[in-house]
């Protein structure tokens, strides 16, 4: 269960950036022993790899600064984070095989199911939400919040790896804070809204003499 815990947090990161758990899972991989993937996935630490994620990332990081950029970028996104989710919990249960995890063996499916299942909520909930954010900021929070993804993302995928106990109770934050954010922006955006001269009568504040 815990290599099921590593590929739902790996894939949670993946659902807010897809290249960040990779290149951290691929890097681990490579450089410690943290990470031991087997040889059918040995490719993800290859520097080929590695170079074409590291390429992806920061066109990733670039492009969802930008305000109506970041939501074709998320359309985009749509299969490739949730696929990335699903390698990264392919991943995990394949490595947990090489750790003499019975259930994971018997099982390899769940890890796939599972990334590929918790990546595409995580990116439909930051896909949905990011066009609320640039409206009720007028554009100026989109990169905020995308900051925050990334940085999340980063965290996540350590806290997967590393502590994967606490992955559930991280995730379980997680949308705490998206809703509590949504909703203070939807409430914002009301407020202004119903400040603004309505547009069937805003004529007559310009046509009328002063």
């Amino acid at each position: 269960m815990i290599s099921a815990l590593t590929g739902m947090g790996l894939s949670a990161a993946a659902g807010l950036n897809a290249y960040i758990p990779f290149l951290i899972v691929a890097l681990l991989a490579r450089f410690t022993d943290l990470v031991t993937l087997p040889s059918s996935y040995s490719w993800i630490e290859s520097w080929w790899a590695i170079g074409v994620g590291a390429v992806l990332l920061l066109a990733e990081v670039f492009l969802d600064k930008i305000p109506a950029v970041d939501s074709v970028n998320d359309a985009i996104q749509t299969a490739v984070r949730p696929a990335m989710g699903g390698l990264m919990g392919a991943a995990m249960a394949s490595a947990a095989q090489l750790d003499s995890s019975t259930f994971m063996q018997e099982n390899s499916w769940i890890g796939v199911v599972l990334g590929v299942v918790v990546a595409a909520l995580v990116h439909g909930t930051k896909m949905a939400a990011r066009p609320v954010i640039n409206t009720a900021t007028l554009g100026t929070g989109g990169a905020v919040v995308s900051t925050a993804e990334d940085g999340t993302s980063v965290v996540l995928s350590f806290i997967a790896i590393l502590l994967p106990v606490l992955v559930i109770g991280v995730l379980i934050l997680l949308v705490w804070a998206w809703f509590g954010i949504w909703a203070a922006l939807r409430r914002r955006r009301r407020r202004r809204l119903a400040g603004a001269p309505s547009t069937d009568t805003a004529w007559l504040d310009r046509d009328l003499p002063r």
